[in-house]
């Protein structure tokens, strides 16, 4: 039996833990298969504070999930993103032994390892290097270097830099949950792979997700990844300004936000006003949501001004690095009320919500199509590409190509059975025609160093957890 192309994402984050199954349908669809979602009661702004709270949420989510899809969950690709995440950009070179040669994948690893050879903080570690753009003997702006001549190789490189101890707790969280660690994946990556399409990424876009207790921001230009950046302030500050605002408790608090919250005060009349109970038999209070309003845009105003600092850090306004597309903000916060006329009246640029649709199965319920769910279906996706890569990668041995025997005659298409250790079953010919495959090379370069910088990361990460007592 043809086994199916099953895959988890598994969105940590500060209000809520999200574990989400999913496959790609006949049309290249994700069709989401379960959903299990829980109180995120261990983390705070995006980072683990309370290990056995965590393991409890993750545990609770996955066994939802898993009885909502009738699969067994075996190992997941898990998002990073917290207030401990940073980038720097940083500009490094080669020389090579012999220019005559066509420059190939070993020259542009030997750059990257160089790279992630730079002096961090204490405690930190690098989790990312993503290619901007190759320079070879002087000659700039090429984005594919890869069976070019040239003997000094240079690029440009976004640096994710992260603390190494916050990224092994999540993998502690997910080891003891009884699970596997099979990827790791920036939280904006994910969301932008969801909801951003590729012309957006090509004519300069800014993405800003806004979670519970994080606001990360992701920047691209010319389809490449060229800023990234985590603020440290998300839905959960507006609730608390409400609670205190309002003397309310912090349940309160959220329906009111979710319910009759605007960014907008101008939009509510002096005399609109709801009804709160009181707590054991006391009066019931009422608030102005006016007030209400006012109180969230102050705060709303604060998490856009720092973002819209990190887009002008980023230099938007340079002719060359602006974003024609724009803005697209995602995440729980996105949903509320007027916030898209206030980030377009506080940026002056383009803004639309971004919702995961276009990359979702038809018949997926509107629940799973809400900026909520933006990072979980991206997860997905992201751990979809890496079974699939990782079933590609089982063709080449010895960097030799496989072989691969063909049905004859043409034009029937050869069937490809991948069992669960991802070795193929090809039925063979008594003449079988030699078809050397060799599919890694059809990637990006991006692509390709993304995910084999993160296969070592995550190696690493459970020869640590493995290690450890």
């Amino acid at each position: 039996m043809e086994k199916d192309n099953i895959a988890v994402g598994l969105d940590i984050g500060t209000t809520k833990i999200v574990a989400m199954i999913g496959k790609k349908n006949e049309y290249g669809k994700l069709e989401i298969l379960g959903i299990g979602k829980s109180k995120s009661l261990g983390v705070a702004r995006g980072v683990v504070n309370n290990i056995t709270q965590t393991i409890q949420s993750i545990q609770q989510a996955i066994l939802e999930a898993e009885n909502n899809s009738g699969y067994k969950i075996k190992d997941v690709v898990v998002g990073i993103a917290g207030q401990h995440i940073r980038s720097i950009q940083h500009t490094d070179y080669i020389s090579r032994n012999n220019p005559e040669e066509v420059i190939g994948e070993k020259d542009i690893q030997l750059l990257i390892d160089q790279v992630n050879k730079l002096a961090m903080l204490p405690g930190e570690e690098i989790i990312h290097v993503l290619p901007q753009e190759f320079k070879i003997d002087g000659q700039s702006e090429i984005k594919e270097p890869i069976g070019m001549y040239g003997g000094r190789l240079e690029s440009s490189f976004h640096v994710v830099v992260g603390q190494a101890s916050s990224i092994r707790n999540v993998g502690r969280c997910i080891q003891s949950s009884g699970i596997e660690l099979s990827g790791l994946t920036l939280e904006p990556l994910a969301s932008a792979d969801a909801v951003l399409s590729q012309e957006e990424k090509e004519a300069g876009v800014a993405l800003i997700d806004i979670g519970g207790g994080t606001t990360d921001l992701a920047i691209f230009k010319d389809g490449i990844i060229r800023h990234t950046a985590v603020i440290p302030f998300g839905g959960n500050v507006i609730t608390d300004d409400i609670k205190e605002g309002c003397s309310i408790i912090e349940k309160q608090a959220e329906l009111l936000k979710i319910k009759f919250g605007s960014a907008w005060p101008g939009e509510n009349k002096d005399n609109e006003i709801v009804s709160i109970p009181g707590l054991r038999g006391r009066e019931p209070k009422e608030i102005s949501l006016k007030n209400l309003s006012k109180i969230i845009h102050a705060r709303v105003v604060e998490i856009v001004e720092q973002v819209f600092a990190e887009i002008k850090a980023y230099g938007h306004e340079d002719p060359r690095k602006k974003l024609i597309a724009g803005i697209v903000l995602t995440g729980g916060g996105a949903q509320l009320k007027h916030i898209k006329q206030l980030v377009e009246y506080i940026t002056g640029m383009d803004t639309r919500i971004g919702y995961p649709n276009e990359h979702l199965a038809g018949n997926s319920s509107e629940e799973i199509s809400s900026p909520l769910f933006a990072t979980a279906v991206g997860l997905v996706m992201n751990s979809i590409e890496n079974s699939t890569q990782s079933a590609v990668r089982m063709e080449i041995v010895n960097e030799q190509p496989k072989v691969v025997y063909r049905n004859a005659p043409p034009p029937v298409q050869q069937r490809y059975e991948v069992e669960e250790n991802y070795v193929e079953k090809v039925e063979t010919i008594e003449e079988p025609r030699e078809v050397k495959t060799n599919k890694v090379t059809a990637e990006s370069t991006e692509t390709k160093i993304r995910r084999s910088f993160f296969d070592r990361y995550v190696d690493k990460i459970k020869d640590f957890l493995d290690n450890a007592e």
